[in-house]
């Protein structure tokens, strides 16, 4: 059987060292929907240099892992969302929105001033310093156009759908670039599909259908019960929004699955996607047996054939230490081998 059966994958995001940040700010709050540059620690000056080193560091633990489809480890970043979402036009450069967070909490967010634009591209250079660093395959990855309406307060467009439909055509406009630029693979993080699902059954697939349409590349779609470090609450054993995403154009479904302890069975629903299922459990800080990952493979391989599954941590990674991070992609890469060994033979 091919190599490339039983694939393994980050899902984004990879311990940003504490020289660089401050995580002990960090994890006071949900990830930042607006700008935070306090958490830095490097002068401004000088921030780019480092995030440039913290980065390449990110590349070489995954590749010393064995990870196959690798990221930047979304170093530069304060949150998967508020870099892009912050970066669009029509997003009030003075005034801050409120808008409750997944929590039902009142956050700050961005607030909609005006129409919703890509006015430059926003993390091609990225993908550039990426791609010119590593020769594994790269994917990057984009808050999906559901979830930043969710993570704004709108004081411009008539409805949530109106909004939603016009950040998809900025983020198609920024994957066509990124796919330029030397991407493998585009990924849209929808995890308030899963947090929101009336919403989301409203309009999250025509938008989410519009951000990839013509885009000319692989593209995946992330979804989970948001960061373990963070929502500390009993996570369901199912999504209340999956079975819908069968009619997204995205080529990859990526779930969490280890922590909630998913009963694989609604995989079924997904009969035409490749599925990034969660194997590394976010919330035990131990490092997991290979073993542990090749059960949670082969109960999914129940459901889904090997050549359809890719073994990736449940979410991002950004709140584990490195350590921790690095023996867990390591114990993931183990675990899969021994499974595709099994399916070979």
């Amino acid at each position: 059987m091919s190599e490339t059966v039983l694939t393994t994958a980050v899902v984004g995001s990879y311990p940003q060292p504490e020289w660089l940040v401050d995580m002990d700010n960090l994890a006071k709050r949900l990830p930042p929907r607006v700008r935070a540059h306090e958490i830095w620690r490097i002068p401004s000056e000088h921030l780019e240099e480092a995030q440039e080193a913290a980065t390449l560091a990110a590349i070489r633990d995954q590749e010393r892992a064995g990870v196959d489809v690798i990221s930047d480890g979304e170093i530069r970043r304060e949150s998967y969302s508020n870099r892009v979402a912050t970066a669009l036009g029509g997003i009030d450069k003075v005034r801050i929105g409120t808008h409750m967070d997944r929590t039902g909490n009142p956050a700050p967010v961005p607030l909609v001033s005006g129409p919703i634009r890509r006015e430059r591209p926003i993390e091609v250079e990225d993908v550039k310093f990426l791609r010119a660093n590593t020769e594994r395959t790269i994917k990057i990855t984009l808050p999906g156009p559901f979830t930043m309406t969710q993570q704004a307060e709108n004081g411009y467009y008539p409805d949530a759908e109106s909004l939603a439909l016009d950040y998809a055509e900025a983020v198609n406009e920024e994957i066509r670039d990124l796919f330029a630029a030397g991407a493998d693979i585009v990924q849209l993080d929808e995890p308030y599909v899963q947090a929101r699902p009336d919403a989301a059954r409203g309009y999250a697939v025509k938008a989410i259908n519009r951000a990839l349409e013509g885009v000319g590349g692989k593209t995946a779609l992330h979804l989970c019960f948001g960061y373990a470090a963070m929502i500390k609450a009993e996570k369901p054993s199912g999504y209340s929004f999956l079975p819908e995403l069968e009619a997204t154009a995205a080529d990859q479904i990526s779930i969490e699955a280890a922590q909630p302890g998913l009963d694989p069975a609604i995989l079924a629903h997904l009969p035409s996607k490749e599925i990034l299922y969660g194997v590394i459990d976010m919330n035990d800080p131990a490092i997991e047996r290979p073993e542990t990952v090749a059960t949670r493979l082969r109960e999914a391989l129940a459901v889904v054939p090997a050549d359809r599954l890719v073994a990736a941590p449940d979410c991002g990674m950004k709140y584990l230490t490195r350590e921790t991070a690095f023996g867990k992609l390591k114990a993931m890469v183990e675990g899969a081998a021994i499974v595709r060994r099994e399916v070979a033979g």
